[in-house]
């Protein structure tokens, strides 16, 4: 399980080109999540070889002073709350405003570690401005200049030497399961319809992250733990909040997971903040159970559930082999169903093809299908072997690796799950020199 860091400021201080320039600059050692929330941006970083997930908190739309106010100490107070490093941004050439004092003052309460970084110090009279932010009581500052990345490298060095080592954080082996959605959609509902009657096998495991209760269930012939994300906080009124804080939880519950039930709610339908905790969970390869939750309040005739299934299924393309369970949390109808479904997600996802079965059955069929020539140059695929990791990788060897492309490896992925079950769980596909 990675950590989290994240950026936070007032606006316009160029918290988003920052985050942009690791990005660009850190294309290789970077698994960019874009698009967790319209307005906001998620990474997935690597550094001197520590993982951490970086959050861009920037980005409100604001109608008034007061509220910009509030607005921001809301925001600086959720990122303090989920975040186990805070990167507090300020621009050398505004200097030192009022909204810098009020975060500064959250951030010296804190006992994470906190780095303030002053932005757009490109020359040695900024750098000389700079010492002025000694004042917000933060002790030492980073120069950096996010427009051309200079600083950024001494920063994250700093940054992931202050990291908690959470790599070894596992109370057993245990699947990992992670009620994961949007507030309201029924997340609550949905586990107490699991564990709320029978007590008695439920057993209270200290979770690795603070507010993440990680459940023992052991019925029916199942155990694994369930990770409950649903004790969201509601915040009448300020939708902004409720978006950022859903998805701070389900980052962490997704990181920390084998398979996410994915709850939407029916009378919404798969709506954008949904599609895009989808998108998160696939870039993790986690497996994935879609819960369509509070369906017996839909009115529907015999075509409504293929509808809305198709529907879905033209929102998550091209990874449309993904088990969808109609739900109902209230009534417990297919409640059993979708945990029979995410256990068969969670074997597909630990699967071991052997060597010698991927061959038999893969190579005859490339050799009736091989990739398109390229450049008058003909591609070859002599072997296949699965990688050993958690999620299912598959490495076919051949002789121009650089020419067989995205489309063609698409091919390689559908026969892979046309001829092994692999419903619910994302696979790579790489290409290597023969």
């Amino acid at each position: 399980m990675s950590n989290i860091v994240a950026i936070v400021g007032r606006p316009n201080v160029g918290k988003s080109t920052f985050f942009n320039r690791l990005i660009q600059r850190r294309e290789a050692i970077v698994d960019a999540v874009s698009g967790v929330t319209r307005d906001r941006h998620y990474g997935k970083s690597y550094w001197n070889g520590k993982e951490f997930s970086l959050i861009d908190t920037g980005g409100y739309v604001l109608g008034s002073d007061d509220v910009f106010e509030i607005e921001i100490d809301k925001q600086v107070e959720l990122a303090i709350d989920e975040a186990d490093a805070i990167i507090f941004m300020v621009d050398v050439e505004t200097g030192i405003t009022g909204m810098d004092v009020d975060v500064a003052k959250l951030l010296r309460k804190v006992n994470k570690p906190v780095f303030l970084v002053v932005n757009k110090v490109d020359n040695n009279k900024r750098a000389e401005d700079a010492v002025e932010f000694y004042t917000l009581g933060l002790g030492d500052y980073f120069n950096v200049a996010s427009i051309n990345g200079s600083g950024t490298g001494e920063l994250l060095d700093a940054l992931v030497k202050a990291l908690p080592d959470k790599e070894n954080i596992e109370e057993n082996e245990l699947p990992r399961f992670a009620v994961v959605g949007r507030p309201n959609a029924g997340k609550s509902s949905f586990i107490n319809a699991l564990i709320g009657e029978e007590r008695y096998i439920v057993t209270d495991i200290a979770g690795t992250t603070r507010d993440s209760i990680h459940t023992k269930y052991n019925r029916f012939g199942f155990e694994f733990n369930l990770v409950d994300t649903a004790g969201i906080r509601r915040k009448a009124k300020v939708k902004e909040d409720l978006e950022f804080y859903s998805v701070m939880r389900s980052v962490r519950a997704i990181e920390h997971s084998d398979v996410c039930l994915l709850v939407c709610d029916a009378t919404r339908g798969f709506d954008g903040q949904v599609q895009n905790i989808f998108w998160l969970a696939e870039r993790n390869r986690k497996g994935i159970v879609i819960l369509v939750n509070k369906w017996d309040l839909v009115e529907k005739d015999n075509k409504t559930m293929k509808d809305f299934e198709r529907n879905i299924r033209q929102q998550i393309e091209p990874f449309t082999d993904v088990p969808i369970v109609f739900i109902s949390s209230l009534t417990k109808q297919r409640i059993f169903k979708a945990i029979e479904t995410a256990v068969e997600v969670y074997k597909n996802r630990s699967k071991r093809i052997k060597t010698s079965v991927l061959n038999d059955i893969l190579l005859p069929i490339i050799e009736n299908f091989p990739p398109p020539a390229y450049k008058g140059k003909y591609v070859k695929i002599k072997y296949i072997m699965q990688l050993p990791t958690p999620q299912p990788q598959f490495a076919f060897f051949c002789n121009l690796p650089q020419y067989v492309k995205d489309p063609y490896k698409r091919f390689l992925e559908n026969k892979l799950r046309e001829h092994f079950d692999f419903h619910g769980v994302p696979v790579s596909v790489y290409m290597r020199k023969k």
